[in-house]
């Protein structure tokens, strides 16, 4: 297979690979300090009743008290996410904005939008633009669309992986990377007062399967991860990323060079009910010889259907918006034959 980034796309570094003489294992993740939140230990003090509360208010968002200062976590408050495919299942409490206006910082774990919405940054940047918000270094930047959102925040705070982030004389936190995701998702640490809480968020491997013992409170997702079935996939549980504009059809494949693999797949484009659409565009590629055939080979070979809500995937590929939104926003339907993962 050929593949080149285009210029100007995200790529991650190059891992330097750690041989074990033991196991013959190889380490690409290096971790260092691989404890980070072993620097400067503190003594647990004795807290009063209340002076730490947690409180959930919807989805990923968190508010913690500790002390006299707020922290909110992935704050997602209003509209939807995933270009209209997830909408809040909880209610938020009617002074969550409130809440939200009075932190003394957020903390955003990545670039989704159910983790980093718009919408509710909207309101907020009205109220309250220089809130301090808090990011990790990760290479693909989680305000990546800001300038594009047109939502106007003055103090976003990009820090480095394992370090202490002291916000007053007992309170302090820490962002650590994931070790599957480590361009995107992060997780957090919150000490106070000698107490820690561990937010995993989204993390796959968080902090690449090191994590500190004895924490007070961990926050967990519930899920390993989402799923539309049967909105999203049909006839299989594979999904695929397709970018799609006539105009650019056969430029875009071209350009992206993935050939000589024995796959057929069939775009369409839909009506957001998955049904044909009038005027909409619907082709095949054959990325054995990467060519746009009339109908399908008559050789064996792999086939996928892909059914796109043509709103959605036009407006994705028009404002450069990530393929997250087609494939976890229920946005596209995929059948494949045979039913298998990879095939040779």
């Amino acid at each position: 297979m050929e593949y080149v980034n285009p210029p100007d796309s995200f790529m991650q570094d190059e891992l330097e690979a750690v041989l074990s003489d033991t196991d013959g294992s190889l380490e690409l993740v290096e971790l260092n300090p691989p404890d980070p939140w072993t620097a400067e230990p503190r003594e647990a003090q004795e807290l009063r009743a209340g002076e730490i509360t947690l409180t959930y208010l919807t989805h990923a968002c968190m508010e913690l008290k500790a002390g006299n200062k707020r922290m909110m976590f992935d704050p997602w408050l209003t509209g939807p996410a995933f270009a209209r495919g997830w909408w809040l299942l909880h209610e938020p409490p009617s002074d969550a904005m409130d809440r939200l206006s009075q932190a003394d910082l957020i903390y955003i774990s990545h670039m989704h939008s159910d983790h980093l919405s718009y919408p509710t940054l909207k309101h907020l940047s009205k109220r309250r633009p220089d809130i301090p918000i808090y990011v990790g270094d990760t290479s693909r930047p989680v305000f990546w669309y800001l300038e594009k959102s047109g939502v106007n925040l003055t103090n976003i705070n990009v820090v480095p992986f394992g370090v202490w982030q002291n916000v007053d004389e007992h309170l302090r936190f820490m962002i650590l990377m994931d070790g599957v995701h480590p361009e995107m998702d992060t997780c957090l640490i919150v000490e106070y007062k000698g107490h820690m809480i561990l937010n995993t968020v989204d993390c796959t491997r968080p902090n690449n399967g090191r994590l500190p013992h004895g924490v007070d409170l961990m926050m967990s997702d519930f899920a390993g991860g989402a799923s539309g079935f049967p909105m999203a996939f049909h006839d299989g549980k594979y999904t695929a990323e397709i970018f799609k504009y006539k105009s650019w059809i056969q430029y875009y494949y071209n350009w992206a060079g993935f050939k000589g693999y024995n796959l057929v797949i069939r775009v369409i484009e839909t009506d957001d009910d998955f049904k044909p659409l009038k005027g909409g565009y619907e082709y095949l590629v054959d990325f054995l010889d990467l060519s746009f055939p009339d109908v399908r080979p008559e050789r064996d070979h792999a086939y996928e259907e892909i059914k796109n809500r043509v709103n959605v995937m036009r407006h994705v590929v028009l404002n450069g918006g990530l393929w997250d939104d087609l494939y976890i926003g229920f946005n596209n339907r995929m059948s494949r034959d045979p039913d298998v993962y990879h095939h040779k």
